[in-house]
């Protein structure tokens, strides 16, 4: 098995990988060709299949696994593999196991400091809204562990979600601490409960995929409707706290541009729309250079609308 962080320029590999996108595209002059997106547990490659209609591209669909043969090069600062030929593979060709990208951290423990998040919440009421899903619900335990946090852009492996989570809420406790205006149970609540919709809102490896709850609804709103089963269920909610928790939830992409129905009018709802952004770019920074030694420019990046390098040391 050749994983994709361990491939060099120049190489010319067979392999099998997921064919995790296909798209077919047109040359300036008008001659066909397939984008492909290959992804194994270490990453994700482009592929080109210049000539689709070659003896050699065997047919194959989106989401199967497939043997490449084809040349490693780089364009822009980024390896691609330009395919000569395709074929699918069959089973016991492959472990599935090698094709689901993972946190490198260890998710019982991520997990149980989670839990220890919870335990610490005063507010009686916020703490059994956690409990619902976080304690309770082992249906939705296995998914949250298990989940993504993105289809490409940060944290997008199996984990990436509750890896995401637990930085967010380290971020906020340390708010809570230096200032004083903040309510820190309802700002820990907040940031555990700020992206539950994403279980939702994307589907389970190996698809990674946005359901057509999520492509309708997306996950800000599906995370607020998830709060309000769990609110029916607790007697004498207070509804003020409820609308602050809610709030904190909708607007914590910041922006309206950015997905958020309302910008943050809460200083809580302010702290864990940083902390969120805050984790998003440097583990989006991380996964861009990952792998990459030197520093050499990686040519201009669209999210950070800037040419990005590594620093020398």
């Amino acid at each position: 098995m050749r994983y994709i962080n361990g491939l060099h320029e120049g190489e010319t590999i067979r392999n099998v990988y997921l064919c995790k996108g296909k798209r077919s595209a047109e040359t300036r002059n008008g001659k066909p060709y397939d984008n492909l997106l290959l992804q194994d547990k270490t990453g994700i490659l482009d592929g080109k299949v210049w000539d689709p209609n070659s003896q050699g591209i065997s047919d194959y669909d989106e989401k199967d696994f497939i043997e490449v043969f084809g040349d490693v090069i780089s364009y822009n600062g980024n390896l691609q593999i330009n395919i000569r030929q395709i074929r699918k593979a069959g089973e016991g060709e492959y472990d599935p196991a090698d094709y689901m990208p993972t946190t490198e951290k260890n998710v019982d423990r991520m997990y149980e400091e989670l839990l220890a998040y919870i335990r610490q919440i005063g507010n009686p009421h916020l703490k059994q809204l956690l409990e619902y899903y976080f304690v309770k619900d082992e249906a939705f335990i296995k998914t949250f562990r298990g989940h993504s946090a993105a289809k490409t852009v940060h944290h997008g492996f199996s984990g990436g979600l509750l890896e995401h989570t637990l930085s967010v809420v380290h971020m906020c406790e340390y708010f809570a601490g230096a200032y004083s205006i903040l309510n820190r149970d309802l700002l820990i609540a907040a940031a555990i409960c700020h992206d539950i919709g994403k279980t939702r809102e994307l589907s389970s490896f190996p698809d990674n995929d946005y359901t057509d709850e999520g492509q309708l609804i997306g996950h800000i709103v599906i995370g607020v409707e998830m709060v309000d089963e769990a609110l029916r269920t607790i007697p004498n909610f207070p509804p003020r706290l409820a609308n602050e928790l809610k709030h904190c939830i909708i607007a914590h992409h910041g922006e309206l541009e950015y997905g958020s129905p309302k910008k943050p009018a809460l200083a809580e709802a302010m702290a864990l729309n940083l902390a969120d952004n805050a984790d998003a770019k440097m583990q989006t920074l991380t996964e861009i250079f990952k792998g990459k030694t030197g520093t050499e420019w990686l040519g201009y990046n669209r999210l950070f609308e800037s040419n990005l390098r590594r620093t020398s040391i």
